[in-house]
C-alpha cells in the first residue's frame, strides 16, 4: 500500500487551524498529528500552506451525454481537481436527461472510466416520472432535482400535483431550481414588445426577477412543510429569499436547506455592463444589496452551502443575442480560489469557507466519509497557498469551452496540490495520467 506522509500542514477543519500532519495509507487518511515520523512513507512538505478538505460541489452541470462540445466528465472534473474540487454531483439535464434508472447508470458508467473527481448525479424528476422515482434506491445517486423554473434543457416541472407527489413520495433530497415561470414569461414578453430579441443583458434580472424566485421558493418550501419532504433550494439570488431560511437548528436537524453559488456572491448586476452574456445565469445576478444580503444569510448560518453551478457554454453560443444567448458559465477551476479572495479582503473566515464547501454537503447529502479531514476518512485533500498571486487567463483556463467571467482577475491565493481518495491528482499545475476517483456512496 502506498504511504504519503504530508509534513508541516495548516490544517483547516472542524472549525478550528491547527499546525499538524497527515499520514495517507492507500487511499485513506491513517493518522492526523504532530510530528509523525514514518520511515517508510514518501514525505511531502507542505512548507506550512492551508490543508483543507477537498471541496464536494452539489450542482455542477458537466454536459455529459448530448452537449460534449461545450464541456465532458473528463474535462470539466480534470478542472474542478485543478480547482480544489475533489467531489461533485452533476445534474440531470443532458441529453438524453437523466430521467430513468438505466440513463442514470449509463452515466455513472462514463464517470467511471473518465473522471478525475469523485462523483454522483441527480435523478431528474418530469411531470411524468414519478413511478422512476419510485423505484430509485436511496443509495444510488445523491437526489432529485427539479426545475420548478425553466433552464437550459427541456425539464421544467409545472404540474403542480406531479410536485407534490414527488415531495410526498421520496426521502432522498429533493434540490430544486426556483423560479417562477409564469412570471418569467410575463416579464420577457414587455421585453421582446419593447426590444425585440435582442433585449439588452442589464435587464435579465428584471425578466428572471426578484418575485420570480421568491414567488417560486415559498411556494416549494410551504409543500416541503405541508409534505414533510427533505428540500435543498438551489443558487438562492435575492435578498428577499434570505428570509424563508433558518439558523436557529444545526444543519443535520434542518429540513429546509439553501445553497449560494459563486457567481452570486461575486457578481452584481453592476458587471452586466462589462461582462455581458458571459455572467448571464438563470437565476440572475440581482443587485449589489441583493448580494450583501446572500453574504449576511451565508455568514449567519441560513445558507449552508457554496456551490458552483458550473454550466460551460462555448463563446460563439454565449455572444448571441439575449433570447438565443443560454444561461451559465464555467466556475469549478475558480470557485475556491474566489472564495479564498474574499477571505483575504475580510468577508469571510477559512474554518467557514470549509464548513461550507465540504463540511456542509457531506453532512446534508449524508456521504460517506467524505468532507473531513478525519482518521479512516478518504483521503481527499487540497494544499492552498494564500500568497501565490496569478492572473486568469486564456492559456491557464481548463474548461473545455476555452473561457472564464473571471478572466482577468488576479487571485492571491493557488491550489498547489489535490490528492483524491489518497492519490496526488494534480501537483501545481501538473496532473497525474492516473484517474483514482470513485463514486460516492451515502448512509442512508
Amino acid at each position: 500500500m502506498a504511504r504519503i506522509l504530508l509534513k508541516n500542514a495548516k490544517l483547516v477543519n472542524e472549525g478550528s487551524i491547527g499546525e499538524v500532519d497527515v499520514l495517507i495509507v492507500d487511499e485513506r487518511i491513517e493518522k492526523v498529528a504532530s510530528g509523525i515520523a514514518d520511515a517508510h512513507a514518501q514525505i511531502i512538505d507542505l512548507e506550512g500552506d492551508y490543508l483543507l478538505p477537498g471541496a464536494i460541489d452539489d450542482q455542477v452541470h458537466f454536459r455529459e451525454p448530448g452537449l460534449t462540445h461545450k464541456g465532458d466528465i473528463a474535462s470539466e472534473s480534470r478542472a474542478a481537481i485543478a480547482g480544489g474540487i475533489t467531489s461533485f454531483m452533476e445534474q440531470p439535464n443532458t441529453i438524453p436527461q437523466t430521467t430513468t434508472i438505466e440513463k442514470l447508470e449509463e452515466k455513472f458508467t462514463i464517470a467511471s472510466k473518465n473522471s478525475f473527481a469523485n462523483y454522483s448525479f441527480k435523478f431528474g424528476g418530469t411531470n411524468d416520472n414519478l413511478e422512476e422515482i419510485k423505484r430509485l434506491d436511496s443509495k444510488s445517486c445523491s437526489g432529485i432535482k427539479l426545475f420548478l423554473g425553466s433552464s437550459t434543457g427541456n425539464m421544467l416541472v409545472d404540474d403542480e400535483h406531479v410536485i407534490e407527489q414527488i415531495f410526498s413520495n421520496t426521502e432522498m433530497v429533493i434540490s430544486a431550481h426556483c423560479e417562477d415561470e409564469g412570471t418569467i414569461r410575463r416579464n420577457l414578453d414587455r421585453y421582446l414588445k419593447k426590444y425585440g430579441e435582442d433585449i439588452p443583458i442589464k435587464y435579465h434580472p428584471l425578466i428572471r426577477s426578484a418575485e420570480a424566485c421568491y414567488l417560486s421558493s415559498s411556494r416549494a418550501i410551504e409543500l416541503a412543510k405541508k409534505t414533510g419532504a427533505r428540500l435543498h433550494v438551489f443558487h438562492i439570488s435575492t435578498g428577499a429569499e434570505t428570509e424563508l431560511f433558518r439558523n436557529d437548528i444545526p444543519l443535520e436537524n434542518k429540513k429546509i436547506t439553501a445553497e449560494v453559488c459563486i457567481h452570486h456572491l461575486w457578481f452584481s448586476d453592476r458587471d452586466y455592463e462589462k461582462k455581458g452574456t458571459l455572467i448571464k445565469w438563470n437565476p440572475a445576478v440581482k443587485t449589489a444589496t441583493d448580494r450583501e444580503q446572500l453574504w449576511q444569510a451565508l455568514l449567519d448560518d441560513r445558507f449552508d452551502v457554496v456551490a458552483t453551478d458550473h454550466a460551460p457554454h462555448t463563446l460563439d453560443e454565449k455572444k448571441n443575442v439575449y433570447t438565443k444567448a443560454p444561461s451559465g458559465g464555467p466556475l469549478v477551476q475558480h470557485a475556491l480560489v474566489a472564495m479564498l479572495q474574499c477571505h483575504k479582503v475580510g468577508k469571510i473566515s477559512l474554518e467557514k469557507i470549509v464548513e461550507k464547501m465540504c463540511h456542509n454537503p457531506a453532512k446534508l447529502f449524508e456521504i460517506e466519509n467524505r468532507g473531513f479531514v478525519r482518521e479512516g476518512y478518504f483521503a481527499d485533500l487540497v494544499q492552498v497557498s494564500l500568497k501565490e498571486p496569478w492572473s486568469v487567463a486564456k492559456e491557464n483556463i481548463l474548461y473545455k469551452c476555452g473561457w472564464s467571467p473571471f478572466e482577468g482577475t488576479i487571485f492571491d491565493a493557488q491550489v498547489m496540490r489535490t490528492f483524491v481518495n489518497g492519490h496526488l491528482a494534480y501537483d501545481r499545475g501538473n496532473f497525474s495520467n492516473q484517474k483514482k476517483a470513485k463514486r460516492l456512496t451515502f448512509d442512508r
